[in-house]
């Protein structure tokens, strides 16, 4: 007898075909059989050894999280709750070109600082690999939900070239593409950049066009954080678009927001550029999250050049009075490229998380807010908290406009991603809200999107990215990566004063046919496991 049998659901299959009444059979891990309007028809009924009522519930597939920061949270928080709760099931990291592999001990090292305000420093993680492959085995032991790995190209650069503004040597660029190809080979599903972050940024399109022909190679796909999400958005855009056309490699755009003020109401010009590309034969997807502000760290707002050497050297250039008074014209009057070319506007930066229990004073204001309580300019503020927090503090930018975020996620390539930082005493809420805020705000309150195109943004279409073929619809053969909720209570509990409430409306989550959400509560289920790519 099969092991479980979820009866009378309403099942919207990940498709966004209309939603049917149905029982679903579960066993070994996978949908074995699928009974629609099975009570109805009178015909003999599914058993299993456990029947679940989900009368009122839609079934779905799991939701896929294309643009996460999990990458030490998956290994040291076995709860990981932030993410079960919510539904999904398959978080892809390896952000922003930034993670933990492939390092040495040196990159490693400065990796850890580098973005330690997005995981933290790790002190509580045994890094005991250094290759893609071996991160991925360490995913492979446990963990809460399935995840899947994008190769940094940040931090492959940092590996191969180091932290300077510089072009790569010819041995330099070869041993990337050597990086990149074994990375692939161990799993990975693509590669990203974090195009505002270094050392990434110091990369030229010549050479993030050769590696995205590698990653292409082995038909994975490109996810960068472009060159700018402010005041060159626009060419920014336009410039992966053109260098993956060059590489004939698949464009995955992550967190694709048009912010700033010099973007409100632009969002219809970004997806003109889209559909003419796609309509000549381009790759192409992109994720959002359903939230106005974003989120980052502080010193990612540094001009480039005051960032170049790596975290020593920028500890160095704040700490050096004429260095940071450069630093600061830069930001405040011409516009850094760390802060997308607009000058700093101080009021939208708000703090959200330090490593140092003793700055919790400045979490939840502005940098403006605390520098005005000090009688200190704001620049003053930022630059204290940097070097006495080591460049840990993690910020809220509130620059979105709710037209643009809403136009972007009506796109028929547009995909769900929550970008959650899970570091922080008041993170973003997005990271525990993202997927419940999609369905109860944007579907049932405010019916930007039907139901069943909103369960295909957060379910095939990633799936389809990824190269999954049996994840991402509710189908006979397919892994019983499932979520229940009830549509008409789904919502995010998170908020921007409480961001880490779980939702609500979401009982039910299976991964690989096991319960990790059991009657709205976490179990004790490991079911987890790394994905990794699928052969062409």
């Amino acid at each position: 007898m099969e092991e479980l049998v979820i009866r009378d659901a309403d099942v919207v299959d990940g498709s966004g075909a209309d939603a049917y009444r149905a029982d679903v059979v579960v066993d070994g891990g996978r949908i074995v059989s699928i009974v629609r309007e099975a009570a109805a028809a009178g015909c003999q009924r599914p058993k299993a050894r456990r029947e679940l009522d989900a009368e009122g519930l839609v079934l779905a597939p799991g939701f896929i999280d294309m643009h996460a920061h999990s990458d030490l949270a998956l290994l040291r928080d076995p709860d990981h709750s932030a993410k079960a709760a919510q539904g999904v099931t398959l978080e892809v990291i390896g952000q922003d070109g930034l993670s933990y592999a492939p390092v040495d001990d040196r990159t490693l090292a400065e990796v850890r600082r580098a973005i330690a305000g997005w995981n933290g420093p790790g002190d509580d993680v045994d890094f005991d690999w250094r290759s893609v492959g071996e991160y991925l085995d360490r995913l492979d032991a446990g963990i809460a939900v399935n995840a899947a790995y994008l190769i940094p190209q940040g931090t492959v650069r940092a590996l191969a070239v180091g932290w300077d503004d510089r072009e790569a040597t010819d041995a330099e660029l070869e041993h990337m593409r050597r990086l990149v190809a074994e990375g692939m080979e161990q799993g990975a599903v693509g590669m990203s950049s974090g195009l505002t972050y270094t050392p990434g940024m110091y990369a030229k399109d010549a050479e993030l066009t050769e590696l995205c022909r590698v990653v292409a190679s082995y038909g994975g796909y490109y996810c960068p954080h472009h060159r700018s999400y402010g005041a060159g958005a626009l060419a920014a855009y336009e410039e992966m678009v053109e260098l993956t056309r060059e590489a004939d490699c698949p464009l995955h755009l992550a967190h694709a927001t048009m912010n700033f003020g010099v973007n409100r109401g632009r969002a219809p010009e970004l997806l003109t550029l889209l559909d003419d590309a796609l309509a000549a034969g381009a790759d192409i997807t992109l994720d959002t999250y359903p939230y106005t502000p974003g989120c980052t760290t502080l010193v990612a707002l540094l001009p480039s050049w005051a960032s170049e050497g790596g975290p020593d050297r920028i500890m160095e250039r704040l700490a050096d009075d004429d260095t940071a008074e450069r630093i600061r014209h830069h930001m405040e009057e011409i516009g850094s490229d760390g802060s997308h070319g607009v000058p700093m506007e101080w009021e939208t930066i708000e703090i959200s998380g330090t490593g140092d229990p003793a700055l919790a004073e400045y979490v939840g204001r502005t940098v403006l807010e605390s520098a005005r309580l000090r009688g200190e300019s704001p620049w003053t503020v930022a630059r204290h908290l940097l070097l006495a927090d080591r460049l840990a503090p993690t910020i809220l930018q509130h620059v979105g406009h709710e037209e643009n975020v809403r136009a972007i996620m009506r796109h028929r390539v547009h995909t769900g991603g929550s970008d959650g930082i899970l570091q922080g005493a008041k993170p973003h809420p997005r990271a525990y809200g993202t997927f419940p805020h999609y369905l109860g705000h944007y579907v049932r309150e405010l019916g930007v999107l039907s139901l069943e195109e909103c369960v295909a943004h957060l379910t095939s279409r990633p799936a389809a990215r990824l190269r999954l073929p049996d994840r991402g619809l509710v189908r006979e053969g397919y892994r019983a990566d499932l979520v229940l909720f009830d549509p008409a209570t789904v919502a995010a509990g998170s908020t921007y004063e409480s961001p880490r409430v779980l939702p609500t409306g979401i009982p039910y989550v299976l991964v690989d046919g096991r319960f990790v959400m059991e009657d709205g509560r976490r179990t004790d289920v490991l079911a987890g496991r790394s994905v990794r790519r699928t052969p062409r």
